[in-house]
């Protein structure tokens, strides 16, 4: 059920199911191997046990400090919850004062102000306590710009999005901006859809379903960026933060290519009309989230994300879109010059191919 198992071994069934062997059965393995470890060493070792400490008061703060941590940790997992079905709980800075809120009590606790039930009595702070202390206010002291629009690149991926914040500082800069400089003009087919619940990160304007996107990028001359996403992807919010808000790479999606962010995971319903069963899976797909998932698998044999593809648009209603690509895909890698060479050298191929 945690997020990072989706890619992995979602990514090895897709493998098996088309008929390969070695490789789903390497990553199974290696996935297997990796949970087992702890349990295995110790089924070996079992004189191991014998060398950790033994329980006592210290054990019960252990317990209620990862007690508190896990409460942060449940409310990333409801706003997962909150994004697909657009439900409107926790907004950016709800989220980020329920986390200020969390590691407060967890930093007073630590100080022995706050008591729970088996806690042996704090008569002194050791080196090790007040270290923790330090750190707990230290996490504290940085959440607190990000009630006002920072962008916390060090948690990226574990808040939700920038786009969910009312009062962010960073996007009225650049209304204004937008109000002061002349944007390029981008023919549209008519309303974005999804657009009322759907964003793209810094500003960026762009599609949320392909076939529109496909018809603007057709209109407007440009290859098609495609974003196969999710609410629930941290290593998709990573990549967003700390990649995409590089002036270089930004500034290449907003001239050079038509954007598309195709969710993979969300859960708004499809009209009657739209929904259908699946030639790949014999299944029904009748949410946004089920039809992108079902046109990355098909169409590009994989079920990973982020997973960016640049596509030629002038072949984007082909049935093989494998061959106009117009460079390999690319997945979670914070390299921000390679990330902007793979966009240019795919402008530079488009142009080519003219």
């Amino acid at each position: 059920s945690f997020s990072c198992t989706a890619p992995i071994v979602g990514t090895v069934l897709v493998e098996a199911a088309r008929g390969s062997v070695m490789r789903p059965i390497i990553g199974m393995l290696g996935f297997s191997i990796a949970v087992a470890l702890p349990f295995g060493f110790f089924a070996f070792f079992p004189s191991r046990l014998n060398n950790l400490p033994k329980s006592g008061g210290w054990l019960n703060t252990v317990k209620v400090v990862l007690g508190f941590i896990e409460v942060a940790f449940g409310f990333k997992f409801l706003m997962v919850a909150d994004q697909t079905y657009h439900w409107g709980l926790l907004d950016r800075e709800i989220y980020i004062a329920l986390w200020i809120v969390i590691f407060i009590l967890m930093g007073v606790y630590l100080m022995g102000k706050i008591k729970f039930k088996h806690d042996s009595e704090v008569s002194h702070i050791g080196v090790g306590r007040l270290v923790l202390i330090i750190i707990t206010f230290t996490f504290v002291v940085y959440l607190i710009p990000g009630m006002f629009g920072a962008p916390l690149k060090a948690l990226a991926g574990y808040l939700p999005p920038q786009s969910s914040i009312d009062f962010d500082i960073n996007r009225i800069v650049r209304e204004n901006a937008k109000n002061t400089v002349a944007a390029p003009v981008v023919p549209l087919t008519g309303p974005v859809k999804y657009a009322d619940f759907l964003h793209l990160p810094h500003g960026l304007d762009g599609y949320f379903e392909y076939e529109q996107a496909l018809k603007a990028a057709l209109a407007a001359d440009k290859p098609l960026f495609i974003d196969f996403t999710g609410h629930g992807c941290t290593n998709c919010r990573e990549m967003e933060t700390v990649v995409w808000s590089d002036p270089r790479v930004l500034e290449v999606l907003r001239n050079d290519f038509i954007v598309v962010a195709l969710y993979v995971d969300d859960k708004t319903k499809l009209p009657e009309e739209d929904q259908y069963i699946s030639d790949y899976d014999g299944k029904k797909k009748n949410t946004l989230g089920k039809k992108n998932t079902d046109f990355q698998v098909k169409k590009f044999n994989s079920n990973a994300q982020p997973n960016y593809i640049l596509l030629d648009s002038r072949h984007g209603d082909e049935a093989d879109l494998m061959p106009h690509l117009l460079a390999p895909p690319r997945g979670h890698n914070l390299d921000k010059d390679a990330f902007l060479a793979f966009l240019q050298g795919a402008v530079k191929e488009y142009k080519a191919r003219k």
